[in-house]
Formats: C-alpha cells, sequence, structure tokens
C-alpha cells in the first residue's frame, strides 16, 4: 500500500504532495550508501589513524567532502539504521534498543523509508549487507521499499548468522572470512544490472563488527593486527565500486557516501576501533559513541578536497536525497533531518545547528552549535580494555575547544548554557507524543564472538597487558 509523502526539513516545512514517476530523468543521481558497522572515528587514514591503510576512502575524501562533526542518530545498530532510512530520531519510532534473532518485531509498516520514496521516483532500490530490522516477513527489506536484498538479517555474531535473498534463506553456511568480498561481488553485480536507471543501493556491512574476519588476501597483511586486515579490505571493498563506476561511465552522476552506524566497540580491545581524539565509544552519548566518520563524493557537482566542520547527522540523508532525487518527504509527521544540499553544494548552512543525544529511550544530551550538554548519568562501567567512567552531574562543554570532552565549563559560560538549555527543552517538548517502545524479546541470541573476546585478553596477559583501572580516568 502506498504512503502518503510530502516534505518537511528541520522541524515542521511543508511542501506540496508530489506525483510518483513511472520514468526516471536523466539528471537523477544514483545513489551508493555504503554503512560500516562499529567503525570508530580514528580507523581511517583520512581521519588520523596510523596504523590502517585506507587508500581508497582517503581518495573518496579527496574528491569529496570529509565531514568532522557528523553524527549516527544512535549509538547502537537497529536505532541508528532505522534513524537512516527515515530521517527520524528512533525514540519517535519506538526503536530503542536492537532487534535480535528471537524478536518479533521490526521496523513499523506506518515509518516512511527513503527506500521506498526513492522506489516511487523510478529508482532500483537494493540493499546488500547488514538489515537488523527485524526478521519477520513484514519487517524484511522486500516489504520496506527495497527491490532486492543479499545479506545477513542481523549482526554477525548472533544466532541468525545466514545468508538470505529476498524473503528467502540462500544458505545457513556464512564463512566470516568471506562476507566482505561476498557483499563486494554483489554490489558489483547490482550496479552492472541496473547501469541504464537511476539506482539507491544500500551496503550496510557486517564488519567490523565482531567478530572481526578478512578474506586470505587481506589476513596478516596490515600493521594493525586482524581489525587492521579487516579496515583495509572495506576499503578495497570500496575501491572495487569505485573501479566499476569508472568502468561504466557512472562515476559523475553517483553520490557515494561511506559511514558508520555508531562509534566503535572499545570493550573489545583489540576486536574493536578507536575514537581518538573522542572520548569513549559504542553504547555511549559521549562524542565517541555517535560522532562517525562520514565522506560524501558526487564528482562535477560537489567541489572535492572539503573538510567541514559544521554540524550535521545521519538523519539529515532521508530529506537529502529524497530531494536530489526530485521527489518529496512527509509532512504528516515530525522529520528531524534536515536537507544538506546547501552545504553540499557550498550556498547555506543546515537548517539548524542542533543534536539530541538519545540513547536507550533516555535522553542524554544536546549539542547546539559548538556547545554541548551532557546530562546527569549513573556510573559507566567498563571491563579489560575500558575503565570506569564515574557518575557525573550535568556538564557543558565546548566542542570545538575540547573535542575530548575533558573540561566542564558550566560554570565559566552561564549565558551559553541557559541558550543551550533552552533549545535543549524546546527539543524534548517534541518528544511528548513518542509511541511506547517497540517490544523486545529478553532472550539474547547465542553470540559467536566469545572465543576472540577470550583470545584477546589471554593474549594481553601474556604480554604483560594489566586490566584498566576499577576506579576511572575522569
Amino acid at each position: 500500500m502506498k504512503k502518503s509523502i510530502a516534505l518537511t526539513t528541520g522541524v515542521l516545512t511543508a511542501v506540496g504532495l508530489g506525483s510518483c514517476t513511472e520514468k526516471s530523468d536523466d539528471s537523477q543521481p544514483n545513489i551508493i550508501f555504503i554503512y560500516a558497522d562499529d567503525l570508530g572515528y580514528g580507523d581511517l587514514g583520512c581521519y588520523g589513524s596510523p596504523v590502517n591503510r585506507t587508500p581508497n576512502l582517503d581518495r573518496l575524501a579527496k574528491d569529496g567532502i570529509r565531514f568532522t562533526d557528523f553524527y549516527s542518530a544512535a549509538a547502537n545498530s537497529s536505532p541508528s539504521r532505522a534513524a537512516l532510512l527515515t530521517g527520524r530520531y528512533p525514540i519517535r519510532m519506538g526503536i530503542n534498543d536492537v532487534f535480535h534473532p528471537p524478536s518479533f518485531t521490526g521496523i513499523p509498516a506506518s515509518e516512511i523509508k527513503m527506500s521506498e520514496v526513492l522506489r516511487d521516483q523510478g529508482y532500483r532500490t537494493g540493499i546488500i549487507g547488514k538489515w537488523h530490522l527485524g526478521h519477520m516477513h513484514q519487517f524484511l527489506p522486500l516489504q520496506n521499499g527495497f527491490d532486492e536484498y543479499f545479506g545477513i538479517p542481523y549482526s554477525n555474531d548472533m544466532a541468525s548468522c545466514f545468508y538470505l535473498r529476498g524473503n528467502e534463506v540462500e544458505s545457513f553456511s556464512v564463512n566470516q572470512d568471506s562476507i566482505t568480498y561476498n557483499y563486494t561481488q554483489e554490489a558489483l553485480r547490482f550496479i552492472e544490472n541496473h547501469k541504464d536507471r537511476p539506482f539507491f543501493l544500500y551496503i550496510p556491512h557486517n564488519m567490523p563488527h565482531v567478530p572481526i574476519a578478512a578474506s586470505a588476501n587481506f589476513r596478516g597483511k596490515s600493521a594493525n593486527g586482524l581489525y587492521g586486515d579487516t579496515i583495509e579490505e572495506l576499503d578495497w571493498s570500496v575501491g572495487e565500486i569505485l573501479k566499476k563506476l569508472d568502468e561504466l561511465g557512472l562515476d559523475k552522476n553517483t553520490i557515494v557516501v561511506f559511514s558508520s552506524d555508531n562509534g566503535p566497540w572499545l570493550t573489545e580491545g583489540p576486536n574493536g576501533g578507536v575514537a581518538v581524539p573522542l572520548f569513549q565509544g559504542k553504547n555511549t552519548c559521549w562524542e565517541g559513541g555517535q560522532r562517525v566518520p562520514t565522506i560524501i563524493r558526487w564528482k562535477d557537482k560537489i567541489r572535492g578536497g572539503q573538510v567541514i566542520n559544521d554540524l550535521a547527522a545521519m538523519i539529515d540523508w532521508f530529506p537529502t536525497f529524497v530531494k536530489l532525487a526530485g521527489g518529496t518527504v512527509p509532512t504528516d509527521r515530525i522529520i528531524d533531518g534536515c536537507d544538506l544540499a546547501p552545504v553540499l553544494f557550498g550556498d547555506g548552512k543546515r537548517e539548524n545547528n542542533d543534536f539530541a543525544y538519545i540513547h536507550f529511550r533516555r535522553f542524554q544530551g544536546f549539542r547546539s552549535g559548538d556547545w554541548k550538554i551532557k546530562l546527569p548519568a549513573a556510573m559507566q562501567r567498563g571491563n579489560f580494555w575500558v575503565e570506569d567512567v564515574p557518575a557525573h552531574d550535568t556538564l557543558f562543554f565546548n566542542l570545538r575547544n575540547d573535542i575530548s570532552e575533558t573540561i566542564n565549563i558550566k560554570d565559566e559560560y552561564p549565558n551559553e548554557y541557559q541558550a543551550t538549555l533552552a533549545r535543549m527543552n524546546a527539543f524534548m517538548g517534541t518528544l511528548e507524543d513518542c509511541p511506547p517502545p517497540i517490544v523486545l524479546t529478553e532472550n539474547r541470541a547465542t553470540m559467536l564472538n566469545s572465543r576472540q573476546r577470550t583470545e584477546a585478553i589471554n593474549e594481553a596477559r601474556e604480554k604483560g597487558i594489566l586490566p584498566k583501572s576499577e576506579t576511572g580516568i575522569r
């Protein structure tokens, strides 16, 4: 059943309803969105990594825009993916945690997804990779705007690690080492098969989520152990896609975006990434949990070599892509994302400069411009690899001057704090009608990465690496 579609950017700006098109306009850009899983802010060469070689992503940044202050809408997987596809904070959908194989719920049918709008505009839509928004029939990609699907429905550490093609299981046998390779080959075939019409290809990789793995061509080749091997194979995958676009003459009218669903899983030690210079990582609302590497290239349309320091967020891609494709975005609901076209083309700014940090349905902070309020929190327990973070009262940071969130300046800047607080309270008022949380099963899936965790700790002890302090570092 078709859903009504219209435009909202920021919070509530209405535009008239557009009609669906059967034939595409030649000016419509192809869109390829590549999503890493648990990639850290400091894991790419162009973001300062001294150990991971990422020449293809570095070139992508050189040819396009590299964002320094780009945010995932959540600090974990399912919520961040729902937000990307809808342009809405996950709390507005009731998605506050990750789905698991025993879950009988998924992304609501009432939500309008980017894939649905683009398909109505004449795009061929495909997803290759991790879905993680429900595995029952009505929640799978083909029932949510995608024409084609190949991938693993959940994280690669869950018991449901099998390949789906469309709505059917293609194989219950998944070799972790070949996941990235297989996704790459599927992506190349999709591009080849649909080179003569506009397409939207969403590639949410399973890597570098644990258990990390790389194929024989990359295993043991990096200077950063298996994690580095995994990152360098992802970089290779990006390079193969770029080469295919060049080969087919599609490079100039194809938007390519690379990003991550959230920050690195620091508690995995050497099997997780790094957020340096940001503090903390996945499952936190410190900067390391939600500020992610993000690159966009659109040859001949976006000036290359740009580094943009202004705030932007994953929720922004929904209104941006839909408008660039000639479509319209819903006015019957709040769309939190803003159209980034003025930023991309260098003729304007994002409609607002705000971002809300919400985790497990709990409002944990708010950024406006360079200023960030971090609301009170209980002690955050670490593990062998990560220190405890002590409980804290309300904190206030200037992220432009203090990217690592080390200096609480709440008392020194009362006017700026009050102004940020007022914007935060106004935003929180828009959350009053959010639906109750979608019920998630209490039965956790059998995890497949316990071996890597044990091996990492045993190897650390053999090297004399001691557990982090229980007393915290702040």
